[in-house]
């Protein structure tokens, strides 16, 4: 083995334990702070009646779930809906996720404090993955899958309160 060879290897050996030390150290911080999440995004200002984004929602029970829909004439998706009916209440441009929906720097709202025009968010396993308008009553407005229409579900219905994830105010 030349001599060159033989220093590279020795550096490298010999650079282990320092990188061991490192990695060591890096995971204990790792430890201590928060998992990694995307940043907040910046909730629009919408100043509008909470009455309009209540009577808009429900105005458009029962038109067909169609995912990626956004419109009465194509179907709504969960987050379509919400998009839709904020925007013409509004003039509001929301994100078109549910997820990113959540991620928006908004009020959070306790159970208890729930207003008409909220909008609620359900999770199944990780992430948010569905949203609905809260009406009042425990009620809210959704699109909930394929093969169904905009309806109003309970709150307090089995699947409903077992995936609620929290609820945000847009509305100021």
């Amino acid at each position: 083995m030349s001599t060159s060879v033989r220093r590279a290897v020795a550096v490298t050996v010999s650079a282990w334990p320092l990188l061991a030390l490192l990695i060591g150290t890096l995971s204990l911080t790792a430890c201590g702070s928060r998992s990694p999440t995307r940043p907040d995004i910046v909730a629009p200002r919408i100043a509008a009646n909470p009455n309009d984004i209540l009577f808009r929602a429900i105005s458009l029970v029962g038109t067909p779930y169609r995912y990626g829909g956004n419109t009465p004439e194509a179907g709504f998706d969960c987050s379509g809906l919400i998009g839709y009916v904020f925007s013409d209440v509004a003039g509001a441009r929301l994100p078109r996720s549910a997820a990113d929906i959540d991620r928006l720097a908004a009020p959070a709202v306790s159970r208890k404090e729930l207003a008409g025009g909220d909008l609620v968010f359900f999770r199944d396993g990780g992430s948010v993955s569905h949203i609905g308008i809260y009406v009042g009553e425990g009620r809210f407005v959704h699109a909930p899958s394929r093969g169904g229409t905009v309806r109003l579900d309970a709150l307090d219905g089995d699947y409903w309160r077992q995936r609620y994830a929290g609820a945000k105010r847009l509305i100021r």
